[in-house]
């Protein structure tokens, strides 16, 4: 069984950064596609970024040239590196993994609030 716990949200002015982090437990963090979405109460959940096992990464168009997606394998960790936030960014972010068997598992989400 594998538990994805994310760390990071917070509270940031508008133009700020956050660094979201996202532990993986279990053997199957280094040949899975990892990723990050994000769901407000008015919108259904969404892609924001994606990063498959060589690192190969794919964005989400709202986010791309701000947010960069990144793993650690060593770690069991993928980063989610956050700049120039926008009012419009402000959501629950999930952490997600899809297996090499093609299962799939989520975090609980970390809140991320950008407001002046």
């Amino acid at each position: 069984q594998v538990q994805l716990v994310e760390s990071g949200g917070g509270l940031v002015q508008p133009g700020g950064s956050l660094r979201l982090s996202c532990v993986a437990s279990g053997r199957s963090f280094s040949s899975g596609v990892m990723g990050w979405y994000r769901q407000t109460p008015e919108k259904e959940r969404e892609l924001v970024a994606t990063i498959t096992k060589g690192e190969t990464t794919d964005y989400a168009d709202s986010v791309k040239g701000r947010f960069t997606i990144s793993r650690d394998n060593a770690k069991n960790t993928v980063y989610l590196q956050m700049n120039s936030l926008k009012p419009e960014d402000t959501a629950v972010y999930y952490c997600h993994m899809r297996s090499y068997y093609g299962t799939t598992y989520w975090g609980r989400g970390t809140l991320v609030t950008v407001s002046p």
